[in-house]
């Protein structure tokens, strides 16, 4: 029995994630269809790739040398598709863009208009991820195009810096003589807002703010969807890291208070893997990316 591409990069996911369930609400495929791709890949080369544990799936040792080939597989499958595009000399096919599910940082929506005024046989499916999983989607294949945030730092991908986004530390306006006076380790032990590690690029910033002198954060709640963080911080829960056009907003509206100790920010990015540099359909979407974003810069991962 042969095994299709589908089934292969639904074996890359689980064997990412570690856990069928997030695979399949990575893939956007239906719990039952991941199970069975994984087990039609066993079947088809008669090896047991996974074993069940008290966190998950893990990969046998069989199963972690076929992820390499695996994931060097879909990479060249990706690349063919792209030759066999050039050769057409038509611009049409399918895009898959991840992109955070605030699209005020990207401006996602007038990026692929943009593309889709330019070439009208081009289609797109958008997909709304964290930073991490789109990062983790454009190494596999699932994704063509990722509009992320944090840092440059895989090597395997050519990304071009959008804007620089301004953050700061604020909380509810009843707290805003305390928030504006406290230190660093006062600020500390307020309750706070604190994303899950699918959010890096926060995560990251706080733990250079506060970890990085020694100090732990109190958290009272974690959250993986910048609305829902939002919305906890609008009904006065907590302290939360924000952007800072945000929380100047609720500062004039006094639902807010921005502590003055902070001035961080972090990067807005296009990125694609570096192997599809080539790819007439990634060059689409450059285009219509520097119609958006006139400033637009390639830099290099650091």
């Amino acid at each position: 029995m042969m095994i299709d591409l589908v089934q292969l990069r639904t074996f890359v996911a689980v064997a990412e994630e570690q856990h069928l369930t997030r695979a399949a609400e990575r893939l956007f495929i239906s719990l039952s269809a991941a199970s069975a791709h994984v087990k039609s890949v066993e079947t088809s080369l008669g090896a047991q790739l996974f074993i069940r544990n008290n966190r998950g799936l893990e990969l046998t040792r069989t199963g972690q040398l076929l992820l390499i080939r695996a994931k060097n597989l879909l990479s060249e499958a990706t690349l063919f598709s792209s030759f066999a595009r050039e050769l057409n000399g038509r611009m049409e096919g399918r895009l898959i863009v991840g992109s955070s599910s605030d699209p005020s940082s990207s401006k996602v929506g007038r990026i692929i208009g943009a593309l889709r005024d330019s070439y009208p046989l081009v289609t797109v499916d958008l997909r709304a991820r964290p930073s991490s999983g789109t990062r983790e989607g454009l190494l596999t294949g699932e994704l063509d195009v990722g509009l992320l945030q944090g840092r440059a730092i895989e090597n395997q991908f050519d990304y071009y810096e959008l804007m620089s986004i301004p953050l700061c530390l604020a909380g509810p306006a009843v707290w805003k003589h305390e928030i504006e006076e406290a230190g660093w380790s006062q600020l500390a032990s307020m309750p706070w807002l604190i994303p899950t590690d699918s959010s890096k690029a926060y995560t990251a910033i706080l733990n250079e703010l506060f970890r990085d002198r020694g100090i732990e954060l109190n958290c009272v709640v974690r959250f993986d969807n910048a609305m829902l963080g939002r919305d906890m911080l609008e009904a006065g829960v907590g302290m939360m890291l924000v952007r800072e056009d945000y929380a100047k907003l609720g500062e004039q509206r006094g639902t807010f208070a921005i502590s003055p100790l902070a001035n961080v920010g972090y990067a807005s990015y296009m990125a694609h893997l570096s192997s599809r540099k080539d790819d007439p359909l990634i060059h689409a979407f450059i285009e219509a990316t520097k119609s958006v974003w006139p400033d637009i810069r390639k830099v290099a991962p650091s």
